[in-house]
């Protein structure tokens, strides 16, 4: 079903995207009566940096993205260069024991990326995605000069261990390092929400030869991503282990200076979007009124009349019209008019049709996003597990060089390197041709096949560590590339399925909630970290503690196999449940997008 037209995403422009102004949409509006409005200009309300209608030929697309990337792949060095060598920090600097430390990296990886629907929240109701993703890269940068302070100044650390015991980190060590890892999961938080949906903003959806464009571009956004994610667990981690934590954390400092600078440099050629409020108020406003005219035994009959301005334009700041669907008829309770004849005072009384549908939007995604979780959970084991696992392998290449233990998820990154531009460029026009569908596989079938393989993923892990475990002795140790299949399944179920899932939650969210949505498939990272962490907990305390349980502080000691088998367990059944929930997904406009029938906005 095809959304009618609208210019309700026209109905605000500004002076600047600063300093709002009605002029700019008068003159639009005069310039389109005359019937002189070139294709030249956006159809989506974007603005550029000086506040006029943005320009196809001037702003946007390949011409703003790159700066956009270049930004993201500094962060993601960075993020990953500290997420794969904490571990390692906090136990043999600060003097943690393995299971704590990995634990507290999980922890802070969780918050950094739940810490997104903060940012997402920001940059939707009050500071737009540019100005959320310059000021949250200032306070990550931040983060990280403190972290490498707390690496490079002795008094920030535990003196050398020389004797047994060795002394633990005080308070205020441990305070100071914890504190520059908030500020870095802070500004993780605002970055990410917005990077993709702010390089999506480029591209204009009504312009069929720019949609083809986005969605390459989400593809190659990912591809920089992981090269990013590659660079911060090779090069990094084998300056760490060569140069120490100073170099270690230094450099990806400065990378993240560099990298504010490139994006400010973009900003003649952006595309920007304006806040458009709160959509979290909205969404209460619909609950709100809902539940009040339910009380007030109103009922919604085919016949009932539901509000909507009568303007062309929503009164949502910012956000098209958008038609009536019947799925969740209980919210359109918020939006039937008992009195035709009145004027609404209120929001919290009585919402528009366009509110309640875009609360609609939010809820139908609910579902996809909780059965994609488990994904997450296993993800978290790539550098926390996979790497405590990589440190008891023979990493030697030749006589004089041995690849880093926190570097081993190299396979991974690189697989997706791999993998990127094959789907993009080869896998994609021959599934096209046997599906008809312009992107080869629908979102929701992307996500699909990477729960699949993340299934083979962890059966993989858990194979090869019962082998290592078995294989035990003091003359020889298994091959690291032994963990090439486990490292490389996962990197192809992140492939599919993230993508996907940038995809999807951009697809199904409305103008309003962009930022919101992709949040959400961000946060699904951190409460699959959070959801590791307490897995660990509940096997350490079943099991018999890091003493004598499954996860002990000696790995070789350990059955991590076992952990990895019910990581396994989950994942099928999670594939399972993701394939119901798909099934039978409706999608914005209140039609089929199931797995098998996905109907293309």
């Amino acid at each position: 079903m095809e959304q009618p037209k609208s210019t309700a995403d026209e109905s605000y422009f500004e002076q600047s995207f600063i300093q709002p102004s009605m002029e700019k949409f008068e003159d639009f509006e005069t310039v389109k009566k005359e019937g002189s409005l070139t294709t030249t200009l956006v159809s989506n309300g974007c603005v550029d940096f000086r506040g006029g209608i943005a320009d196809k030929q001037t702003t946007g697309g390949w011409k703003a993205s790159p700066f956009i990337i270049v930004n993201e792949v500094a962060e993601r060095l960075a993020f990953f260069a500290i997420a794969v060598n904490m571990v390692a920090y906090l136990v043999f600097e600060m003097r943690q024991a393995l299971p704590n430390a990995a634990t507290h990296v999980t922890d802070w990886i969780g918050a950094a990326y739940v810490l997104t629907l903060f940012g997402a929240f920001v940059a939707d109701a009050y500071l737009g995605r540019f100005k959320t993703i310059i000021i949250f890269s200032c306070i990550y940068t931040v983060g990280m000069v403190l972290l490498t302070v707390s690496a490079s100044v002795d008094s920030f650390r535990p003196p050398p261990c020389t004797v047994r015991p060795c002394n633990q980190a005080t308070n205020s060590q441990t305070a100071f390092l914890y504190g520059a890892l908030g500020l870095i999961a802070l500004g993780t938080g605002g970055i990410k929400p917005c990077v993709s949906s702010f390089g999506a903003d480029q591209f204009d959806e009504a312009d069929s030869r720019e949609m083809v464009k986005k969605y390459s571009f989400f593809n190659w956004f990912f591809f920089a991503i992981n090269m990013g994610a590659l660079l911060g667990i090779t090069v990094l981690v084998y300056i760490q282990d060569k140069k120490g934590w100073t170099w270690g954390f230094g450099i990806p400092t400065g990378l993240m200076i560099c990298s504010v600078v490139i994006l400010a440099a973009g900003v003649r050629y952006y595309r920007y979007q304006k806040p458009m409020g709160s959509p979290f108020t909205r969404f209460i406003q619909v609950v709100v009124a809902s539940v009040r005219n339910h009380w007030s035994g109103v009922e919604v009959a085919r016949d009932a009349q539901l509000y909507e301005v009568k303007t062309d334009k929503s009164d949502i700041f910012g956000v098209r019209k958008l038609a009536h669907t019947a799925q969740y008829k209980f919210l359109d309770k918020a939006a039937v008019m008992t009195d035709p004849e009145g004027n609404p005072k209120s929001r919290w009384m009585l919402c528009t049709v366009t509110q309640v549908e875009e609360f609609k939007c939010f809820i139908r995604v609910l579902p996809i996003w909780a059965s994609t979780i488990a994904l997450a959970l296993s993800f978290s084991q790539l550098s926390t597990f996979f790497v405590s696992q990589a440190s008891k392998t023979d990493r030697k290449l030749g006589h004089n060089f041995e690849i880093p233990a926190g570097s081993v998820p190299f396979f991974a990154a690189i697989n997706a390197l791999i993998l990127v531009p094959i789907y993009e460029k080869f896998m994609v026009p021959i599934i096209r041709k046997r599906t008809g569908h312009p992107r080869g596989m629908t979102s929701l079938q992307r996500m699909g096949v990477g729960l699949f393989v993340s299934i083979f993923a962890m059966a993989s892990a858990a194979l090869v560590e019962k082998k290592r475990r078995d294989e035990l002795s003091p003359l020889s140790k298994m091959s690291v590339f032994w963990l090439l299949p486990q490292f490389f399944l996962m990197g192809t179920a992140e492939v599919f399925t993230y993508v996907g899932q940038l995809e999807f939650f951009y697809d199904e969210a409305t103008d309003g909630t962009r930022s919101i949505s992709s949040a959400m498939f961000l946060s699904e990272i951190g409460i699959g970290s959070w959801l590791s962490t307490a897995l660990v907990k509940i096997i350490e305390g079943t099991t018999g503690g890091v003493q004598e349980g499954w996860l002990r502080n000696d790995l070789n000691k350990s059955k991590l196999n076992y952990f990895y088998w019910i990581l396994t367990a989950i994942n099928g059944v999670n594939f399972l449940v993701y394939l119901w929930v798909a099934r039978y997904y409706k999608g914005r406009h209140g039609t089929s997008t199931s797995m098998i029938d996905e109907d293309e906005e």
